[in-house]
């Protein structure tokens, strides 16, 4: 397994990463299988959207309309509690399919972190398996 660093620079923030993940896939020389990547933390999250302008900052939004207004009982920092929930919700590892050393996602399917508790350095690990 593998390991690449992505670094946020805002509080909740959606980055696009489908370059970096077929970068990793091209340097594999693996033309076609699956790619499977895992957040190593516990404050954001893995998905793929559609990135056109604006739609980063709705989904952020919609995120966190969805979360109550409680009093959590998080004792390291209960403030980040919603952090962690969305976190869970959303997902900390993705598979994805790739054919001739490129993601096959749809026409604007992108591979997005969600941070949501940023700004920080961001560990992302994959495993690249190759179809027989």
């Amino acid at each position: 397994m593998s390991d690449f660093e992505v670094k946020t620079f805002k509080k909740d923030q959606i980055l696009d990463i489908t370059d970096k993940v077929n970068e990793v896939i091209k340097k594999s020389n693996k033309k076609n299988g699956i790619c499977f990547l895992s957040l190593l933390h516990t404050t954001c999250g893995l998905t793929t959207a559609d990135l056109d302008p604006g739609t980063d900052l709705d989904l952020l939004e919609a995120f966190r309309k969805m979360i109550p207004k409680i009093s959590y009982r998080h004792p390291h920092d209960p403030s980040h509690t919603p952090d962690h929930i969305l976190s869970s919700i959303i997902g900390a590892s993705l598979s994805l399919v790739f054919e001739n050393k490129s993601l096959s996602l749809g026409t604007w399917q992108r591979v997005i972190l969600v941070e949501l508790n940023g700004p920080r350095t961001r560990q992302i690990a994959y495993s690249i398996i190759e179809e027989v």
